[in-house]
């Protein structure tokens, strides 16, 4: 399970490095905007699905993955976000 989430990071931060031409996940990581109003779609539909309950691991996936290329396109690290959340436990 957690090898298919590091698996989308480790594919962030190779497509940043070395861009594939007409790669939609290159288009987010540098596209910001576009970063930003795909994970905003995203969360809204997973919502929706949640609410109709239809396609909710469809959208749940989407919202994993938009996310990942939003934090990665914004310099926002997994490892940060891992460090911050064990420092959360109580």
């Amino acid at each position: 399970m957690l090898n298919t989430l590091e698996s989308l990071f480790n594919l962030a931060r190779e497509r940043k490095k070395s861009p594939i031409d007409d790669s939609y996940t290159n288009k987010l990581l540098s596209d910001k905007s576009l970063s930003k109003k795909k994970v905003l779609e995203e969360i809204n539909e997973l919502i929706e699905a949640v609410d109709n309950d239809s396609n909710k691991i469809h959208e749940a996936a989407d919202v994993f993955y938009h996310l990942i290329m939003y934090l990665e396109a914004n310099d926002i690290k997994v490892e940060d976000i891992m460090n911050e959340l064990n420092k959360r436990k109580k």
